[in-house]
């Protein structure tokens, strides 16, 4: 992306970030976002977190983001059968979303308080959250074993090297968030909200982009190159064999 986007996109952070009239900076930000593709904004925004802006401040524009392309994912989600391989996968994304927006929810309000309370409904609210995040691995390991593979096998290489990567790295950080809620009375509370903060933030901000790519890149991606209803198939049994998540809608 060039430095002129740069300079814009750094702008258009600063103030979404800083209160002014979310309705008119949200229309300025997706103008512009109709005017980059999601490979240069996602360098773009690489540069601006190495530069020290902290991740958590890109969530404005990553909202927004969606909310542009997502006329484009409910066209695709819709032109599919209910049970095909994709589908699932996206449905099962809207509801890792509806997760993650009660941990942000949830930390919110444990940052605020001053002490353990173990009568907090916050608390509870947490190990439900935590052990469903985790309870995404079906999730994710029919991506890396059935979905990933066929790309490979077509050329598409980079993106579900990054997708994997980026898999290991939440796997680590969704396993420390279920720790926490489950000994959350025997750790000191400053350090249990210190750690929580870190953990959540990490998995909010990077698993909402990494559905993001999933949904508007990778996965029309694979529609295109896999063209052939019977490998369709073939992987849906795959599948099948792998298991699907608690919260996996009815296929």
């Amino acid at each position: 992306m060039e430095q002129q986007k740069i300079e814009q996109l750094t702008s258009l952070l600063k103030r979404l970030n800083s209160g002014e009239s979310p309705v008119i900076v949200r229309q300025e930000a997706m103008d512009f976002l109709a005017t980059v593709n999601a490979a240069d904004l996602s360098a773009a925004e690489q540069k601006l977190i190495d530069a020290g802006l902290a991740p958590e401040d890109l969530r404005h524009l990553c909202s927004a983001h969606m909310e542009m392309m997502s006329g484009e994912l409910d066209k695709m989600k819709a032109g599919l059968p209910e049970g095909h391989v994709i589908h699932t996968l996206v449905c099962e994304h809207d509801m890792i979303l509806g997760f993650l927006d009660k941990l942000e929810h949830t930390n919110s309000a444990i940052q605020k308080m001053s002490a353990y309370d173990g009568g907090r409904e916050e608390f509870a609210l947490l190990k439900h959250i935590a052990e469903h995040l985790v309870g995404a691995e079906p999730h994710h390991k029919r991506e890396e074993d059935v979905l990933f593979p066929e790309l490979e096998e077509r050329g598409v290489s980079g993106p579900p090297h990054v997708m994997r990567m980026e898999h290991t790295e939440l796997r680590a950080r969704k396993e420390e968030i279920k720790k926490l809620a489950e000994n959350a009375a025997k750790i000191a509370f400053a350090d249990f909200k210190k750690r929580l903060n870190t953990a959540s933030k990490f998995i909010i901000m990077t698993l909402r982009d990494h559905i993001f790519k999933e949904n508007n890149i990778l996965y029309p991606t694979a529609l295109q190159v896999i063209d052939n209803n019977k490998t369709w198939d073939d992987m849906k049994k795959k599948c099948d064999k792998i298991g699907y998540c608690c919260f996996t809608p009815k296929r």
